[in-house]
């Protein structure tokens, strides 16, 4: 790791396909994660995605959905610190 590299742990490489659930009126962003550890990640997003400051990050390969907080913002791409876990919601159709 760089010695300018302020995470903690360094993040795996990963290609998986997730959605951004939000919870407004159930609403959903597809997205890629790029990058993972267990305190966070980054995604790919569309350039014209809504995504707000806190979200549920559902994951369908981990069966799991991270309570997520956006840390950084770059135009397609944004950093998230997970916060937590939780089931799948019963109204996500994945």
């Amino acid at each position: 790791m760089a010695e300018n590299e302020p995470r903690i742990q360094r993040r795996q490489r990963v290609l998986k396909g997730a959605t951004i659930l939000t919870g407004i009126t159930n609403s959903e962003v597809t997205c890629t994660v790029r990058n993972m550890h267990s305190r966070g990640a980054e995604l790919k997003v569309p350039i014209d995605a809504r995504v707000p400051e806190e979200f549920l990050l559902y994951v369908p390969t981990d069966g799991v959905g991270y309570r997520a907080v956006v840390r950084w913002r770059r135009e397609d791409r944004i950093g998230v610190e997970f916060t937590g876990t939780e089931p799948k919601p019963h109204w996500h159709y994945g």
